[in-house]
């Protein structure tokens, strides 16, 4: 590929990283937000919760509303209004109006997230397209190293709503850069709701979907917690907070490397070993406590596996999917995904409140390892089912 064939993908990775620094940075401001306005933790955890849900009931809805709009387009149209909920964010004067913001926010990470990686395997050739797939986790990873950091560093100093007032001007030059470099993708557009029965009956996209809700509510009763957790658990600093976060995201950059490396190889392994390496992180969550390396080394695992289990998960979506329903397909992956993450939130709140943060890793764990079981027992038994030359003839 020339560097001019690269621009689409790279400007379709900032957006990735922009989308995803927004998601995140609730996370990394939750004691300040809380304290502006008053509530507890767990009542402005409520913001990445209810965020959460809003994703999860509206990513199928509107990408069935939208399916005959072409891709380009669609991309544009969600990008203007994520600057239009930011800056609402930025100006936010209480709890309820960066509530509704977030909720506006949501809106264009349901329809961001159900055609970001379909787009990013059509904009490159055939034999790149675990690269393309790899670049959007990579773009994700860096949001952790660079924007959940980068942010509160900016909340920290300037003020949280100042996050959002930064990550609004940089979603303008995204949008621009976007309007001159993206190509026209068409939409075939002939997936109907008649056809979500079908889908409902492909026994490997089921088995994903409820596992996935599973893992995710798992990963993030801990990472939603994370912050306080730091601050209550381990005792640390402003500046050391930014650096376990830091070093959570950095780990993760090498989680994509892997998978691009070494998935077609041991793509049955690498999925088990993502599932059992993110449990075994959450239940040494606490006992890590002891030092700060322990801490680095257990975020930094916990990091690489969490990257590795959603880029291995997003391609066996894309190719368990129908042709004409990989947005589809990936909708439910993003809401299923932002369910997880709103249950993951609030048992992290439930926790938090009753037997302490102290505890968030444990419970998480629990939830990570009925993942890994059902993926052992079901999901990859339907795959090599379905993969088998009897099912294909």
């Amino acid at each position: 590929m020339s560097a001019k064939q690269w621009l689409p993908l790279i400007a379709l990775v900032i957006c990735v990283f922009i989308v995803n620094m927004s998601e995140f940075v609730p996370i990394g401001l939750l004691t300040d937000i809380a304290t502006d306005f008053g509530t507890s933790e767990s009542t402005a955890g409520l913001l990445i919760s209810i965020y959460a849900w809003a994703v999860a009931i509206l990513s199928l809805p509107i990408m069935l509303v939208l399916r005959k709009m072409e891709f380009r387009r669609m991309l544009l149209m969600c990008i203007a209004l994520f600057v239009v909920f930011q800056i609402m964010s930025g100006i936010s004067s209480s709890y309820w109006m960066l509530m509704v913001s977030r909720i506006g926010v949501a809106v264009a990470h349901s329809i961001f997230w159900s055609i970001a990686t379909p787009m990013a395997v059509r904009i490159v050739p055939a034999h790149m397209q675990k690269l393309a797939i790899s670049a959007v986790a990579t773009g994700t990873s860096v949001a952790m190293i660079v924007g959940l950091p980068l942010g509160r560093i900016i909340g920290l100093a300037l003020g949280w709503r100042m996050t959002f007032v930064v990550i609004a001007v940089v979603s303008i030059v995204a949008l621009i850069l976007l309007v001159f470099v993206f190509p026209k993708l068409d939409n075939p557009g002939t997936f109907t709701l008649r056809k979500l029965p079908d889908l409902f009956r492909n026994r490997v996209l089921v088995g994903i979907y409820i596992m996935l809700a599973i893992y995710v509510t798992g990963y993030y009763t801990g990472y939603s917690y994370i912050e306080p957790f730091m601050y209550q658990i381990a005792g640390m600093s402003d500046t050391m907070v930014t650096v376990v976060l830091t070093v959570f995201g950095l780990a993760g950059i090498v989680g994509s490397v892997l998978f691009t490396k070494f998935y077609d190889r041991t793509r049955f392994r690498f999925m088990i070993a993502a599932l059992l390496g993110a449990a075994v992180c959450l239940l040494l969550l606490r006992p890590s406590v002891v030092s700060l390396a322990t801490v680095l080394l257990v975020c930094a695992l916990w990091g690489l596996f969490a990257t590795s289990f959603n880029v291995t998960f997003q391609n066996e979506t894309l190719r368990a999917s129908p042709s004409d329903a990989t947005a589809i397909s990936m909708s439910l992956f993003s809401g299923i995904f932002n369910v997880g993450i709103a249950m993951g939130s609030i048992i992290g709140g439930w926790v938090t409140d009753g037997p302490g943060v102290g505890d968030i890793g444990y419970i998480g764990a629990a939830f990570v390892i009925v993942a890994c079981i059902i993926t052992a027992l079901y999901v990859i038994p339907r795959m090599r089912e379905r993969e088998s030359p009897r099912h294909q003839i």
